[in-house]
């Protein structure tokens, strides 16, 4: 148990009883710069439940996008935690999508997981959100890993409430739930269940240990006004998610990536995981994988969280493009 992470846990439990709009405002003042050490970050989130949520409301999302509000939303019986996203007409494709949060937070509600089903949905992608469990209270990997599996497999066996055959399902994620993402396909793949028609990674995370950078490139970085996952910070929470760091499933650079679905990996230009991203793509390329790699400029990590950003809409567009028309 650590003091800084239990001050830190009931100043974000506070925040949660805060009006949404200030809860913003004091969020955005204490936006960028370097996480807390991973073991007051955990204990912080312990206490706290999960950071709280300061995306748009549903209200704001269809003042700005109305075509939003033609999207049905409804909760499936899919043995975890799930939304399904549906647009008017029939859907083209059909996609599993996982939130990110450091394997230790996230939610259905967050913008990145509501907002993406609802903007994919919208223009013809019926998404089904998936939850897991998070690295908290003792919990570890495997855990969240067999909770995205879940609701791949049930995905699968109902289809039909997509509208789409099971054939023209596709997986992905954002950070770490890309991670999660391309670990399940990997299990897949090697033989736990039907394999999907393609992975889309965007601003992924899927290595033990972040891939170099150059010193004055980090510095750069970590200048500006956006989180700050450093080298450190990221092994730090890879060994409190899962003891094994050579784990092909739990960090999928690890290991084999020969027979994977042909993948879309998005990085950001000022992340510091576009390290992991960039350098997957270059094994995924090695082993005969089909890839997309797109670099969304002035980017930082986590745009989708923030749906009123050129970066939010630039990623949507290239996660259509790909699904619906690879």
């Amino acid at each position: 148990m650590t003091a800084t992470g239990t001050v830190l846990g009931y100043a974000m439990k506070g925040l949660h009883r805060l009006p949404r709009t200030l809860r913003r405002a004091v969020l955005l003042r204490a936006a960028g710069g370097d996480l807390p050490a991973v073991p007051d970050y955990v204990r912080m989130l312990e206490i706290a439940g999960d950071l709280p949520e300061t995306g748009p409301t549903d209200a704001e999302l269809f003042d700005r996008f109305p075509q939003l509000a033609a999207v049905t939303v409804t909760e499936q019986p899919a043995g975890v935690p799930a939304m399904l996203y549906r647009g008017p007409g029939t859907p083209a494709a059909g996609l599993v999508w996982v939130h990110g949060g450091a394997f230790v937070s996230g939610s259905l509600r967050m913008a990145e997981a509501h907002f993406t089903a609802l903007a994919l949905a919208a223009r013809g992608i019926a998404v089904l959100t998936v939850g897991y469990r998070k690295a908290l209270r003792g919990v570890r990997y495997p855990a969240g890993s067999d909770d995205v599996l879940t609701g791949w497999l049930w995905a699968v066996m109902n289809a039909d409430r997509f509208g789409v055959p099971a054939e023209r399902l596709h997986l992905g994620g954002a950070s770490a739930g890309a991670s999660l993402a391309a670990g399940v396909a990997k299990r897949l793949r090697d033989g736990a269940g039907q394999p999907p028609a393609s992975l889309a990674l965007i601003y992924p995370s899927v290595h033990a240990a972040l891939p170099p950078w150059e010193p004055a490139e980090l510095a750069a970085i970590r200048g500006r006004r956006a989180v700050f996952f450093s080298p450190e910070w990221v092994a730090a929470m890879s060994r409190h998610y899962c003891d094994d760091l050579g784990d092909p499933y739990a960090f999928p650079a690890n290991g084999e990536v020969a027979g994977l679905p042909r993948t879309l990996i998005v990085n950001c230009e000022h992340d510091t995981l576009r390290s992991s991203g960039e350098a997957f793509a270059d094994r995924l390329r090695a082993a005969g994988v089909p890839v997309t790699v797109h670099l969304a400029p002035n980017a930082v990590h986590g745009c989708l969280g923030e749906p009123f950003t050129v970066a939010a809409t630039e990623v949507i567009d290239v996660m259509q493009v790909n699904i619906i028309s690879p």
